[in-house]
C-alpha cells in the first residue's frame, strides 16, 4: 500500500494589476507524478518545518481548521504545514515570502538554510488555508495535501536560476484565474480553482468551512472541515 505523506501547496495571488493573477509552474516531463502538468508550488512536509522561526504567527482560526480531522491536535503540526508551503514555494520558484527587515534569522532547522541565507523571516500572518485533498488509492504517490493562499505582496526576495529546463518546475507563469483553467492542469487543481473562484473577493472569513476531497470505497467525496 502506498503511504500517504503530509504535503502543502501554495497559491500566490498578485493583485497589483487589478484582478488576481495566480502563480503556476509547469512540472518537468520526466516526473512520475503529474509530469508536464501546470501546478501550484508545493511538496511534502518535513518534521523540521515547524521549528523555523517566523515574523508573524498563523491565525488561530486557520490553525484550528488545519487540525480538524487530523491525527494531531497540536498547533505545531498546523504551523509545520503552513511553513512547508512557504519552504516548498521558495525551493521551486526562488521566491521567499516574509519580512526582510526583521533582523538576523537564528540558526535555521534542516532544510531552511538557503531560505535563511536570503535574510528573510518567513511569516504566516498573511497565509490562509483553502482546501485539503487526499490522493486517491492506486497512485504511484499519495499525499494529504493542504492548499494555502497568500498575497504576492509578501514576496521579500526573488532568487534567480531556480526554474530551468532540468528543474522540478521548468516554467513559471502568472495567469488570471480564467486563463489558469485553460492550462494543462490536474483535476484536483481545477477543483481548487473552482473553490477559489467561489470564495469571491477578499477578505475571506478565517473561520469558514473548508472542503476536504478524498476517495472512500471507490467513491469520490467532498466533505467540509
Amino acid at each position: 500500500m502506498t503511504p500517504i505523506r503530509d504535503a502543502a501547496t501554495l497559491i500566490l495571488l498578485d493583485y497589483s494589476e487589478g484582478p488576481a493573477r495566480l502563480l503556476m509552474g509547469k512540472r518537468h516531463a520526466g516526473h512520475t507524478f503529474m509530469p508536464g502538468k501546470f501546478v501550484f508550488p508545493g511538496g511534502a512536509v518535513d518534521v523540521a518545518d515547524r521549528r523555523m522561526a517566523v515574523a508573524g504567527p498563523l491565525d488561530a482560526r486557520v490553525s484550528d481548521k488545519l487540525l480538524e480531522k487530523t491525527r494531531s491536535r497540536s498547533p505545531d503540526f498546523a504551523r509545520g504545514l503552513a511553513l512547508a508551503a512557504i519552504r516548498e514555494c521558495f525551493e521551486e520558484t526562488g521566491l521567499a515570502l516574509g519580512v526582510a527587515d526583521h533582523g538576523a534569522p537564528p540558526e535555521p532547522p534542516p532544510g531552511w538554510a538557503e531560505f535563511a541565507a536570503t535574510g528573510v523571516f518567513p511569516t504566516l500572518e498573511g497565509l490562509d488555508f483553502l482546501a485539503r485533498a487526499i490522493t486517491p488509492p492506486g497512485r504511484t504517490k499519495r499525499f494529504d495535501a493542504r492548499f494555502f493562499a497568500m498575497d504576492a505582496s509578501w514576496i521579500a526576495h526573488r532568487g534567480e536560476g531556480v526554474v530551468h529546463a532540468e528543474a522540478e518546475l521548468t516554467q513559471l507563469v502568472w495567469v488570471p484565474l480564467p486563463d489558469a483553467l485553460g492550462l494543462d492542469i490536474p483535476d484536483i487543481t481545477r477543483t481548487i480553482l473552482g473553490d477559489l473562484a467561489a470564495l469571491g473577493p477578499r477578505p475571506w472569513d478565517p473561520g469558514r468551512p473548508r472542503p476536504l476531497y478524498r476517495e472512500l470505497h471507490g467513491k469520490r467525496l467532498r466533505e467540509t472541515i
